[in-house]
């Protein structure tokens, strides 16, 4: 994977798929969400980074549309949400990304695993932490 950074955009497998999130038709955007995120939240066994890496990227995307929350400035972000555009999202997308988010931070997780081994995982881990407590915080 290449990471250049702990934010849930800062790497090659997140920007890929913000990527495809923002050429994608506007009515499949949603579902695209919700398959990225059930596919890390109900994966059984080991789960790969790259879908952990874009667990994070949905997750964030999630963040980024609740009432109040900061516009997202990362560069790698979906284009359409840094032009101003917006997702709508039912509030059982935030359940799901909670437990995606969960699983990706889990003990069986290549993610976790490939954090752990740069001998300082705790800003990657505070940022996923922050989007877990956005997600359960009253919307």
């Amino acid at each position: 994977m290449g990471t250049w950074d702990s934010g849930p955009f800062d790497n090659d497998g997140a920007a890929d798929w913000c990527g495809d999130l923002d050429e994608a038709d506007p009515a499949e955007r949603l579902g695209m969400v919700r398959q990225t995120l059930a596919a890390a939240a109900d994966h059984a066994g080991y789960l790969d980074d790259r879908l952990g890496v874009r667990a994070v990227a949905a997750a964030a995307v999630i963040v980024s549309q609740r009432p109040g929350a900061e516009p997202l400035t990362s560069p790698y972000a979906p284009d359409f949400l840094l032009e101003g555009g917006s997702l709508v999202v039912p509030e059982d997308v935030a359940a799901l990304a909670v437990r995606a988010l969960d699983r990706v931070v889990g003990d069986d997780s290549e993610w976790r695993e490939l954090w752990e081994d740069t001998g300082d995982p705790a800003d990657a881990l505070a940022a996923v932490g922050d989007l877990r407590t956005a997600l359960t915080a009253a919307p």
